[in-house]
């Protein structure tokens, strides 16, 4: 019988600030999360460490090029141990702006508003720990692109 558990399989999530604010994203799929909010990312893919796979997956689902920052909070098991996420923050790269392309809405979250939308389960001590990341008093301007697409 063999005793090892396999390796999870990780997923990385992005923390996007800007201007003092954090990118949430609302699931489009799955009937569970559908609504739910998260942090866009992805599955980590063999041969790509986190950052490589957290920029190809910012680039494929919301058309922007992020530069991968540090690790917020710890990591958080998924699926009964199945996979782990990891969470890092980043910032936007360019002058292009976040599109809806996988997700059903977005939004622009400053500290204060980190618990008005409802997170999966894994994502609520990302943005827990998200806190000291963001700065008070930032630039409101344009902060909601809810159902644009």
């Amino acid at each position: 019988m063999h005793n090892e558990r396999p390796t999870p399989q990780v997923v990385v999530g992005a923390a996007i600030i800007a201007g003092g604010r954090v990118l949430a994203c609302a699931r489009s799929d799955q009937p569970e999360a559908a609504g739910r909010w998260e942090f866009p990312g992805g599955k980590v893919e063999p041969g790509e460490d986190d950052p490589t796979a957290l920029a190809r997956e910012c680039l494929e689902e919301l058309g922007v090029r992020i530069d991968v920052g540090t690790r917020v909070g710890e990591e958080v098991a998924l699926g009964n141990g199945t996979a782990v996420l990891r969470v890092y923050t980043a910032r936007l790269c360019g002058v292009d702006e976040p599109r809806l392309t996988e997700h059903q809405a977005m939004r622009w979250l400053a500290a204060d508003e980190l618990f008005d939308v409802a997170w999966l389960p894994a994502d609520v001590p990302i943005a827990a720990a998200l806190r000291p990341f963001l700065t008070e008093g930032a630039d409101t301007e344009g902060a909601d692109t809810e159902g644009a697409s």
